[in-house]
């Protein structure tokens, strides 16, 4: 029986400024970095505890290239949930983090959309 989505692809431009940006900005944890010869590498961070976490996928050639950043044509297409809007959105401007817009109240709870170093778009939430 399928239980939970274990790993999302993220493809990066680098491993190690993507790897840089989600453990330090983000305070993600490296849960692997393992090679795979020919310069790719298993690289595998998430939130501290998360049963889910983002594969950083090196761009391989012409035709990943640019998606790196664009994976959801503009959209939102992750989500990083916090117990505490206030001090991990503080956290994250100190750390360099761009939001594009201040916080907000929706039905579903307090949010703001930032991007990552590459400019993919996610919503830091804090859950009503």
């Amino acid at each position: 029986m399928m239980r939970r989505l274990g790993l999302v692809t993220l493809v990066v431009r680098d491993y190690d400024e993507a790897i840089a940006f989600y453990t330090g900005a983000l305070r993600f944890e490296l849960r692997a970095d393992t090679s795979l010869g020919d310069g790719k590498r298993w690289v595998v961070v998430a939130p501290p505890g998360a049963p889910t976490g983002l594969l950083l996928a090196k761009a391989d050639g012409p035709e990943q290239e640019p998606r790196v950043g664009d994976q959801t044509g503009g959209r939102v297409g992750f989500f990083l949930d916090t117990d505490d809007f206030a001090r991990d959105h503080e956290r994250m401007l100190a750390a360099g983090v761009r939001f594009e817009e201040p916080p907000r109240h929706e039905p579903y709870g307090t949010v703001a959309v930032f991007r990552d170093l590459y400019g993919n778009r996610w919503d830091l939430v804090q859950p009503r």
